[in-house]
């Protein structure tokens, strides 16, 4: 399978990089508006092929993008700091329709991935401009958020981040939330697990909400973790994985909010969304779910 990676910055790369080191798809592409940083991207991930098993590393233009098997959408105005995600709204929709119109046509088996944020709304956008089935069209939502809060538990529990379950869900934003009630340490729900207390969840939520900021206000950027959760996203598209993960998607009509695309869990397989797994929320996190669809419902509008 081929993987067209468009945006050579940080994320793009270091997303090229960590699919290149794992060796899960048999072509890499990259591009970029920017030629000279998108050649220097590829020169240097091309420096691994010495120890790796991925077949090619290569520049390419939108119109090769467009026959690729999954495409990932990196490009997009960075967060500064003190700005939200939200912030980018008109700069990032921009960007985005100009990409899909320099690719013209994709795949009709295409998937295709959002990373630039505002990730919720610009995988809205995508449904509008590609025709698509929707399973194929995603973001990757709140899966860093999800995989914050599981390293966050971890580390107050003592114990691996892999022994952690749960999700983040709603916006990938300052409307997202923890459902707690599908949190739990190797089986055992965090409300059993002594000294877990209601607090110290606020304080938990609270620095996952945070961290993003924390990250950018020190280096100006993120790109390692979510260059891993794309990675780990195509793994499970291309191998058939049936991985469940907090994923972007057009919100399923049982919900009652509006038509949005935000994050809930989603079986990921090879024909992209599977289906959306059940989850039992709670009547406060159902409230907080649409209300993050509200929020996000106000901005596609505008749109």
């Amino acid at each position: 399978m081929s993987v067209a990676i468009i945006g050579a910055g940080a994320v793009g790369a270091t997303t090229a990089y960590a699919l290149a080191i794992k060796n899960i798809v048999a072509d890499i592409l990259l591009v970029d508006i920017n030629e000279q940083m998108e050649e220097g991207q590829v020169m240097d991930i091309a420096d691994t092929t010495a120890f790796i098993e991925t077949g090619s590393i290569r520049r390419a233009d939108f119109s090769d993008a467009g026959q690729a098997d999954i495409l990932v959408i990196t490009a997009g105005a960075p967060q500064k700091p003190g700005e939200t995600r939200l912030d980018l709204v008109k700069k990032n929709a921009g960007i985005l329709r100009s990409i899909f119109s320099s690719i013209g046509t994709v795949k009709p088996t295409a998937t295709i991935v959002l990373v630039a944020n505002p990730v919720d709304v610009l995988t809205y956008l995508t449904h509008q401009i590609i025709k698509l089935p929707p399973e194929r069209i995603f973001g990757t939502g709140t899966a860093l958020d999800t995989a914050r809060l599981r390293a966050h538990v971890a580390r107050e529990c003592g114990v691996s981040a892999q022994a952690v379950q749960g999700y983040v869900l709603g916006e990938h934003g300052d409307s997202e939330f923890v459902a707690w009630s599908t949190v739990s340490v190797a089986g055992v729900s965090v409300d059993r697990i002594p000294g877990f207390t209601k607090n110290r969840q606020k304080k938990v939520a609270q620095a996952v909400k945070k961290e993003a900021y924390e990250i950018i206000a020190r280096k100006g950027a993120t790109h390692f973790g979510i260059g891993v959760v794309v990675t780990d996203i195509i793994e499970a598209i291309v191998f058939d994985q049936r991985q469940v993960l907090p994923l972007s998607t057009m919100m399923p009509s049982t919900y009652g909010s509006p038509c949005v695309s935000l994050s809930l869990p989603v079986v990921v397989g090879r024909n992209g969304i599977e289906r959306h797994w059940p989850v039992r929320l709670s009547s406060e996190e159902k409230k907080l779910l649409r209300s993050s669809a509200n929020i996000l419902h106000s901005y596609c509008v505008s749109l």
